[in-house]
């Protein structure tokens, strides 16, 4: 099997150079590809790739600006693999991540794959809280990263392979985003795939590194799953209502402590306390327990207002999503 690995780049060259870097320490000892497609950056990573040229088996595309989902299939149709390897810039890989899948595919193969994330010792303490609250179980990260308890696990693409045959047939990625990682997971089952998570095969996920950027990313993830729900609905679940529920909820234990009710606001304080603990003994440090509180309330806050704007203008209003939402939406 030979492994092409699809990295989309916008204007990240700093962290393609530590991505590159991370390859050239892999135990995997068979060749594979490495595209990078370059989405219409102002600040390009020709150089940095250019670079590595000599120890990575390595080529550069410069396209115009059309998401990250239009430029994965780029790659993908013009990588030389019959297996894809998709990568998010922002990731570090563990020196067996390689290996890792190999071992996986022969074991028990599938066409289409996820691994986990997880924070690098290198990370900033915020970036160490929003891992954290994206990948605990005790938030809505539990069905994106380490937890098997789901009826079929839905790769993300900052980390996910997906067989040539599999990309064929499914046309690959969608327009939207965020949002085209479960549609194409859901569009290759009704096609007769499986899709399955390597718990082994983690990448080190920087993803957004301040509050507003991360913010604007869980928002952007809550109004996009209402629209999918439309697009499937077979596959629709009670649970994605949750963070919107958790945000109406704790208004109202804000308002009856007005009159003197404490018992909501304090299963809110107990809950967050326990976030705290956990994030603090997990990750070693009070500072990053407390701020994983910050993150967590800011991703309730946030999926949770962006699903409820969705569901109203998407499902109630019934909008168009394109109208609706054009941001989410490349042409």
């Amino acid at each position: 099997m030979f492994f092409s690995l699809v990295i989309p780049v916008y204007n990240r060259p700093d962290e393609i150079q530590e991505l590159l870097e991370s390859l050239t320490k892999q135990t995997y000892k068979q060749q594979f590809e490495i595209v990078i497609v370059e989405d219409g950056s102002s600040v390009t990573c020709k150089d940095v790739v250019s670079s590595y040229e000599n120890r990575l088996m390595i080529s550069y595309y410069f396209k115009e600006n059309s998401g990250p989902g239009d430029s994965r299939n780029y790659g993908m149709r013009i990588a030389k693999g019959d297996y894809f390897i998709i990568l998010d810039s922002d990731c570090i890989l563990p020196p067996h991540y390689m290996q890792s899948i190999a071992d996986n595919l022969e074991k028990d193969y599938t066409d289409c794959f996820g691994g986990p994330d997880a924070a690098h010792e290198s990370f900033s303490d915020v970036q160490k809280a929003i891992n954290f609250t994206m990948t605990s179980f005790l938030t809505t990260g539990g069905v994106r990263g380490k937890s098997e308890k789901i009826e079929k696990f839905q790769p993300r693409s900052f980390n996910m392979g997906i067989s040539k045959q599999a990309f064929e047939a499914s046309g690959g990625f969608g327009n939207i985003h965020p949002g085209e990682d479960p549609d194409l997971s859901i569009r290759l089952w009704k096609l007769g795939y499986t899709t399955k998570l390597f718990k082994d095969s983690f990448v080190f996920h920087k993803r957004r590194i301040d509050w507003e950027k991360f913010y604007i990313q869980v928002n952007k993830f809550g109004k996009a799953r209402p629209i999918l729900n439309l697009w499937h609905p077979q596959y629709k679940k009670p649970v994605f209502l949750f963070p919107s529920l958790f945000m109406f909820g704790f208004i109202v234990s804000l308002i009856v402590l007005l009159i003197n009710v404490h018992f909501f606001i304090d299963v809110y304080i107990l809950y967050f306390c326990l976030l705290f603990v956990l994030s603090a003994i997990q990750n070693k440090s009070l500072k990053i327990g407390f701020l994983s509180v910050v993150a967590a309330f800011i991703q309730f806050y946030g999926y949770g207002s962006g699903y409820a704007e969705s569901l109203l203008k998407v499902q109630i209003l019934k909008q168009k999503p394109e109208v609706a939402f054009p941001k989410l939406f490349f042409k």
